[in-house]
């Protein structure tokens, strides 16, 4: 069976998606799903930038593991069209977007989630928990881990 392609976008790729890669690989690791490729990248995404140090304490604090080497990318056309599911943290991001594919994280969450980008430790954290507390119904609706 060939891996699916999960993207998830936020702006600038060292926040909200990379905190979703690492949160999503989490849970289908604990879970035993395979046959998924977890990325992330940024609509206007400065490539080669580090996670935010920030966003890096949240998932340590969350006992969830990440890429010490994460380095940001930008959003391409050809990233959008080998994923099974191209998931923007805002319904805005979906819109710039497009596409048969892409979705926002309203659809999972009941709403968009907000940049954390410069701010307290605690603004992590709780986006952290935001994006953690939409996992099982984004598991479920992209019918994930039901491969036959």
């Amino acid at each position: 069976m060939k891996h699916k392609k999960i993207v998830f976008v936020c702006t600038g790729n060292t926040c909200r998606s990379p905190m979703a890669e690492a949160a999503l690989r989490e849970e289908l690791r604990r879970r035993k799903i395979r046959w998924y490729t977890v990325l992330s990248a940024g609509i206007a995404a400065q490539e080669g930038a580090p996670m935010a140090p920030n966003a890096c304490l949240a998932l340590r604090e969350a006992s969830i593991a990440f890429r010490e080497d994460f380095r940001a990318r930008r959003m391409t056309e050809k990233l959008q069209r080998e994923a099974y599911a191209v998931i923007c943290m805002t319904r805005e991001q979906a819109a710039a977007l497009g596409g048969r594919n892409v979705t926002s994280m309203s659809v999972f969450a009941g709403r968009d989630i907000p940049d954390p980008y410069g701010q307290s430790a605690a603004v992590y954290r709780e986006t952290l928990r935001a994006i953690c507390a939409c996992l099982p119904q984004l598991i479920a609706i992209l019918d994930i881990g039901n491969e036959k």
